[in-house]
C-alpha cells in the first residue's frame, strides 16, 4: 500500500465524483474539486457558510453544497465554473438536499418534513411534494433513477407515494400496513419495494411497484425488532439486523427466511477463522528521540499490530449494553453484502471489537476479525470479494479470503482513520480523520 500526502477537509465532507475522475472536498466554506489521479486542484468554490452536506451530481458536471442553518443551497458547475446557482428556502427552513437521479433536479425538505420543493435546473420550476414522513429512510430512489419512493403520513396512517421521476407525476399512491414505517427501500433490480416498521414492532413488508403487498415478515414480538437492513446485489437476500443480535436472510423467490445467523459470544464452529489483532510496541530509550520526532507525535510511538489466528473454542468480547436508556447499545447495527453477492459483513453493537463475515454460498461463518478497538466503519471493495475497516487508529485493516492485515497509515503527524471509502476501481481508498484525509493506493492484479 502507498499513501497520498495529506489534505484538510471539515465534517468529513469528501466525495469521489460518480465518473471515479475527481474529488471534491470541503473545508469550511470553501469547496476543493481535485484531480484524482494527481490530487492537483481543478476548481476552487466559496460557499454563502460553512457547508453541511455536499453531493455530485450522478453525471458528475455539478455539485451541490447545502448550508442547512441558513436555508441555502448552492449549485457549482465543473463545465462552467463561473456558472452557479443558488437556493434559498427561506423562512421555511431547511433539513435535506439532494440530487436526483438526473442530475437536473434538486429535492430540498423543509424543516418539520412540511414539505419537499423540487427545483429544476433546467427550466427553474418548482414542484412541491406534501406529507413527507420524519424517519429513519423515508426517501429511495430505483437503481435505474426511473422511480422515487416517498414515505408520507396522513390522518396519523402510513401511506408510499411512487413518483416518476422524469416529469415527477403520481404513479402509484397506497396506505402500508405499518404501525410506524421506519424505512423504505428498492430491491436493486428495482422491482420490489421493502419497508419496515420503527423498532417497536418487528414487521418486515415487500410490496410490488404497483402497490401490492407481496408478503409480510415478522421474527417476533413484543421486544425491540428492526435495525438494519440490506439488499444484496443481486436482489436475491434480504437481510434483516434486529435486536436481538441475529440476521435473517429472506429469500427473493417465497420471502420467507432462508437462515438465521447468531451473533454468540463462544466461537466453536470448526469452518470459521477468528483473527485477533495483537498489538507490539516498541522498546525505545528517549536519547533515540530528537526533539522534531517528539514534536511531530513521531511514529516510533504507535503501536505496530498484527492479526492472529486464535484456535477454538474462542471468547468474543461483550459490553453489557444499559437497557433502560434509549437506542440501547445491543444487536446488528451494520449489514453489509459484497459486490459479487458472496459474503455478508456484519456488526453486533455489544460486540463493538468484532467483525463478522458470513459465506452466503455454503451459509455459514467464515471470518470473525477481533480488534483491539471498536469497530468505526467497514466496506466491501466495490471489485472484489475484500472489505476494509478501520477502528479510529492511524491503521487500515483489510480482510479477504487469503487472510487479514493490518496497516499503518504513512502520512505526517498522527493520523486517525475515522471512517473510509473506496474509489469505484477499487484500486484506491480514501481515509478520513477529523479534519483531514489522505489516499490509500493498493496495487492492482498487474502490478504484483
Amino acid at each position: 500500500m502507498n499513501f497520498s500526502e495529506v489534505f484538510k477537509q471539515s465534517n468529513q465532507l469528501c466525495k469521489v465524483s460518480p465518473d471515479g475522475q475527481y474529488l471534491a472536498t470541503c473545508v469550511q466554506y470553501r469547496l476543493v474539486v481535485r484531480d484524482v489521479n494527481t490530487l492537483q486542484i481543478l476548481q476552487l468554490y466559496t460557499c454563502l457558510d460553512q457547508v453541511a452536506h455536499m453531493e455530485w451530481s450522478s453525471d458528475s458536471l455539478f455539485i451541490l453544497c447545502a448550508m442547512y442553518k441558513r436555508g441555502l443551497v448552492q449549485v457549482w458547475s465543473l463545465e462552467q465554473p463561473e456558472w452557479h446557482c443558488k437556493i434559498d428556502e427561506g423562512s421555511i427552513g431547511l433539513v435535506s438536499s439532494r440530487w436526483s437521479p438526473d442530475g437536473r433536479h434538486i429535492l430540498n425538505t423543509t424543516e418539520f418534513h412540511l414539505r419537499i420543493t423540487v427545483w429544476s435546473l433546467c427550466n427553474k420550476s418548482v414542484s412541491y411534494i406534501k406529507y413527507p414522513k420524519a424517519c429513519q429512510k423515508g426517501m429511495d430512489f430505483s437503481a435505474d433513477g426511473r422511480y422515487m419512493a416517498l414515505a408520507e403520513r396522513r390522518d396519523c396512517k402510513d401511506f408510499i407515494s411512487i413518483f416518476v421521476c422524469d416529469d415527477w407525476h403520481l404513479l402509484r399512491h397506497f396506505e402500508t400496513e405499518t404501525q410506524d414505517l421506519a424505512g423504505v427501500e428498492w430491491s436493486p433490480n428495482g422491482c420490489v419495494l421493502a419497508m419496515w416498521d420503527s423498532c417497536l414492532d418487528y414487521k418486515m413488508l415487500l410490496y410490488s411497484l404497483d402497490g401490492r403487498l407481496l408478503s409480510t415478515y415478522s421474527a417476533y414480538e413484543w421486544s425491540l425488532g428492526i435495525k438494519s437492513v440490506a439488499w444484496s446485489p443481486s436482489s436475491q437476500f434480504l437481510a434483516i439486523g434486529s435486536y436481538d443480535e441475529k440476521v435473517r436472510i429472506l429469500n427473493h423467490i417465497t420471502w420467507k427466511k432462508l437462515i438465521e445467523f447468531e451473533h454468540p459470544a463462544t466461537i466453536t464452529n470448526s469452518k470459521a477463522v477468528v483473527y485477533k489483532e495483537v498489538e507490539k510496541r516498541p522498546v525505545i530509550g528517549t536519547e533515540d528521540l530528537s526533539v522534531h520526532e517528539l514534536a511531530l507525535g513521531s511514529s516510533l510511538f504507535n503501536s505496530q499490530s498484527k492479526y492472529e489466528i486464535v484456535s477454538l473454542p474462542a471468547q468474543v468480547p461483550v459490553v453489557k449494553p444499559d437497557l433502560d436508556r434509549a437506542n440501547p447499545k445491543i444487536g446488528i447495527s451494520a449489514i453489509a453484502f459484497s459486490a459479487d453477492n458472496r459474503y455478508l459483513a456484519t456488526k453486533n453493537d455489544n460486540m463493538p471489537q468484532s467483525l463478522w463475515v458470513w459465506d452466503m454460498q455454503r451459509l455459514g461463518l467464515q471470518a470473525v476479525l477481533e480488534q483491539t478497538a471498536p469497530v468505526r466503519c467497514f466496506v466491501w471493495d466495490p471489485r472484489r470479494p475484500r472489505l476494509a475497516l478501520c477502528t479510529g487508529n492511524g491503521k487500515v485493516y483489510m480482510w479477504s479470503l487469503a487472510g487479514c492485515v493490518s496497516v499503518k497509515v504513512q502520512a505526517e503527524g498522527s493520523f486517525q482513520v475515522l471512517s473510509l471509502f473506496w474509489h469505484g476501481t477499487g484500486d484506491s481508498l480514501v481515509l478520513l480523520g477529523k479534519d483531514q484525509l489522505c489516499l490509500c493506493y493498493l496495487a492492482t492484479d498487474e502490478e504484483k
